[in-house]
């Protein structure tokens, strides 16, 4: 077996917890080494029996005296004695009858943990322990006498289960690890060869060597993501042939198109189109993504770009990730073209009748926008020219592989309302070109952003109540959960807040409850009651913040906000505030840290999405700063985004031996074993 076997074939030890590898993303052996350890625990101070104090935390080398179950009416208790040349200690376990099993006397043990007192005695409660050999020599501690690795958990999988596997992968197949970095690049950077990198982050010898462990395969991370990100972007260049559509020939009716629209482009829209049109007319297919908050104008942009698309005799798609959405866009663009004479259809989960009406025969349409829907079979593309993708990261590489394929390589637009700060965008998206909307159209109305403190909780929700009979407008509440959870009792949950406020604070309004344990098709059903009025509150959790247009929607009220990232209150936020009337977003937080407190209050002056994303990269790193909502990112296991310089070196070093890549095999084959959230080509 080597470091690719998958970990159902790689023995009964592991095929017993597939699920819980599942969990933690591990799929075969070699990820074992990569599940990093997020803390460890210094058990490294060896001290005598007879040295040791109250609350220190030390690792005793002994021999068992005695050990042996004690039972009490409501506990199991495992008791054994350990002495050393200076004195005797008491050790006690709770409910793990197997022990005595494990552990005899007259073994030699190694104890970790911390020393209390009783009865003026030194004693050990609960402490790791290991055996040693009988001899003691050659003896190498994992879980004891030295910084112990713990590991992100599941339930059913230890930490110590996962060292002794590691720890003993890591021996048997030394020499299935084997150096991919070129050397150059190993000596330049003073970096440590990968063995020991993955060795000293498991096992370390010190805290300062874990730095330089980390350091390396952070740096592996981020150059393998920005190799692949630039192979992506050559084969697209290189090995794709797109047909260039003419500009210039249809000058006259894109500048009447313009001028017949009822608002004038902003500086960012301008800049875009400028962009998308040198693509169009170039010979390989666009592969650009257009990021801008709610309400920047990407569907214009889009609308634009199927416009020139119909004007080349082409078709285009737009596939969006929700219904609602799809809809939205249906009457946006619709609204736009079909007075030009550009035939616009609507397809979806519901309106699937329509493709199953034609009978083999192919569709007429310029312009097709739906849900996935639009994978049909049925569904045939005489020549599609363009594909535009709206909240890509919802979509499966599966999904986005099968609508580029309907058609001859055609340009590909994706969008995206997920506030990325630029370097994290040429990290994950380096294959990509890259349009920012940063300005938003005149006449737009900033939501009015107020952190709210507990005092003042009731009296908003009277406000909240006023301003609804009065508008006839509503609103959302946010519940970071859907059920409340033990370990989280203060967290409001978004079922029980719902009971409660249908039955005390609104119990005149009509309120409605969404959450991802709903099936999609209730779900549908709630937001489309909600958006026909039928609910004056929607209670829910943040399923809502992509993809969800209610334009009589005015309030948003977060509970918990401390919980979220920036970026993802702003999603939230940009939920509201799409229709004319004034609109507004209360934060509601329990926390009296003044960390927390500053980074809310930030969102009461700052009305733009990257610049929030910018600020919360500063302030909490990139841990939490997507909240849940990025499932198509991807994720960083050692690396971190915050850390600018590490990704301007890898960047650098991978633009460098990209030309030479052919040269080094094992660089080319560790390349293609690694999974990547690729946006395109898939």
């Amino acid at each position: 077996m080597d470091l690719q076997t998958p970990i159902q074939k790689a023995g009964r030890i592991y095929t017993r917890y597939l699920r819980q590898f599942e969990k933690l993303g591990i799929k075969k052996l070699e990820d074992l080494l990569f599940h990093i350890p997020s803390r460890y625990e210094d058990y490294s101070i060896i001290s005598k029996i007879n040295q040791v104090q109250q609350g220190e935390i030390v690792t005793i080398l002994g021999k068992v005296v005695n050990i042996k179950n004690d039972y009490t009416r409501r506990i199991r208790l495992q008791k054994a004695q350990v002495a050393d040349d200076t004195g005797i200690i008491d050790v006690t376990w709770f409910n793990q009858i197997f022990l005595t099993k494990v552990i005899h006397e007259e073994d030699n043990i190694s104890l970790s943990g911390k020393i209390g007192i009783f009865n003026r005695k030194p004693y050990m409660e609960s402490p790791e322990y290991e055996l040693l050999r009988q001899d003691n020599t050659q003896y190498t501690a994992i879980h004891t006498g030295r910084l112990v690795p713990i590991y992100p958990e599941t339930k059913g999988l230890s930490s110590k289960w996962l060292r002794r596997q590691i720890y003993k992968i890591l021996q048997e197949r030394k020499n299935n690890l084997l150096e991919y970095i070129p050397y150059s690049i190993i000596k330049n950077n003073n970096f440590m060869e990968i063995y020991d990198a993955i060795e000293q982050i498991h096992f370390p010898k010190s805290k300062d060597i874990v730095n330089k462990a980390r350091l390396r395969l952070a740096f592996d991370e981020l150059f393998l993501l920005q190799l692949a990100a630039i192979s992506r972007r050559n084969e697209w260049e290189k090995k794709l042939t797109g047909t260039p559509f003419s500009i210039t020939k249809f000058s006259k009716k894109i500048e009447e198109f313009w001028s017949k629209l009822p608002f004038e482009l902003t500086n960012a829209q301008k800049r875009a189109v400028k962009d998308i049109f040198a693509d169009l007319a170039y010979s390989r297919p666009m592969n650009r993504l257009l990021e801008g908050d709610v309400g920047s104008g990407k569907t214009v942009v889009s609308a634009i770009t199927m416009y020139v698309t119909c004007l080349n005799g082409y078709q285009s798609v737009l596939m969006a990730p929700t219904e609602i959405l799809a809809q939205q866009h249906y009457q946006t663009i619709n609204n736009l073209l079909s007075p030009l004479g550009v035939k616009v259809e609507l397809v979806t989960g519901s309106n699937k009748s329509q493709v199953n009406n034609q009978k083999g025969e192919n569709w007429k349409f310029d312009i097709l926008i739906g849900t996935h829907a639009v994978l049909s079979d049925k569904i045939n593309f005489e020549k599609l020219g363009l594909v535009v993708i709206d909240e890509q990261q919802r979509f499966g590489v599966e999904q986005r592989t099968l609508i580029r394929k309907k058609g001859n390589n055609p340009h590909l637009l994706t969008m995206t309302a997920t506030p990325i700060p630029r370097t994290i965008a040429l990290t994950l998206y380096g294959d990509l070109d890259l349009s920012y909307l940063d300005e938003m159209p005149k006449g737009r109305r900033e939501i009015k952003t107020w952190l709210v403190p507990p005092v003042k909780r009731e009296n908003a929700y009277r406000w909240i109540e006023k301003q609804i009979l009065e508008t006839k407008s509503q609103a959302f509440i946010i519940c970071p959960f859907i059920e409340e959870s033990e370990s989280m009792q203060t967290i409001k949950a978004a079922t029980k807040e719902f009971d409660r406020l249908k039955n005390t604070e609104f119990k005149n309004l009509r309120l409605g409850l969404l959450h991802g344990k709903i099936k999609a098709k209730e779900k549908d059903d709630v937001l489309m009651r909600f958006r026909n009025g039928e609910f004056d509150i929607l209670v829910t959790t943040p399923v809502v913040e992509v993809g969800i247009d209610i334009p009589n929607a005015t309030i948003m009220l977060i509970e918990a906000a401390d919980r979220f990232g920036l970026a993802q209150l702003h999603q939230l936020r940009g939920r509201v505030g799409r229709g004319d009337k004034q609109s507004y977003c209360l934060l509601f937080t329990e926390s009296t840290s003044n960390h927390s407190l500053q980074r809310l209050k930030a969102m009461e002056t700052l009305h733009v999405g990257a610049k929030l994303a910018e600020l919360d990269l500063k302030l909490r790193g990139p841990g939490e700063m997507y909240g849940t909502m990025q499932h198509g990112m991807a994720q960083l296991k050692v690396a971190n985004f915050s850390d600018i310089s590490l990704i301007e070196k890898a960047r650098l070093e991978a633009e460098k031996i990209f030309p030479k890549l052919s040269q080094y095999s094992k660089l080319l084959e560790k390349l293609q074993t690694i999974t990547i959230k690729q946006v395109s080509p898939d």
